[in-house]
């Protein structure tokens, strides 16, 4: 037995398995480390991905926060517009009831305008037939 284990085709056979074993560890560290460098690869593109989503976030934040001011801002003009507006109504309200005094005002110079032309109605024919207006009417011209 002792041969046999020292012999040059066992010593040869077993250096020729251990130099195919390591050869097909050798490739499978080979495939392993491809697959490493595929993989940092692929993190160093998510880094970058990451870097560029970060900034794009941070200027969505600051488009946010100016939005936000600008809509404060718009807020503080609709309530200083719905004042006015409340004041407008209150001074449209306040011109209704004028229009309303006006207007009795109106129909109260109308008549008045309608007693002032029937009064200088009498007077000219008071003028133009002072007899006939002092004996009460009798002449009929």
């Amino acid at each position: 037995m002792y041969r046999r284990v020292n012999s040059g085709r066992f010593i040869g056979l077993t250096t020729f398995l251990i130099v195919i074993v390591m050869a097909v560890f050798t490739w499978v560290m080979y495939g392993m480390a491809q697959q490493v460098f595929t993989m940092t690869d692929i993190m160093i593109e998510l880094n970058q991905s990451m870097k560029t989503m970060v900034g794009t976030q941070v200027s969505m934040a600051k488009d946010m926060h100016n939005m936000s001011l600008s809509m404060g801002t718009m807020n503080s003009n609709i309530t200083e517009m719905n004042q006015h507006i409340g004041s407008m109504g209150q001074s449209v309200g306040s011109m209704s009831e004028t229009m309303v005094t006006l207007s009795g005002a109106m129909n109260n110079m109308a008549g008045n305008m309608n007693r002032m032309t029937y009064d200088i109605g009498q007077t000219t024919y008071a003028m133009s037939n002072p007899m006939s207006y002092m004996w009460g009417n009798a002449f009929p011209f």
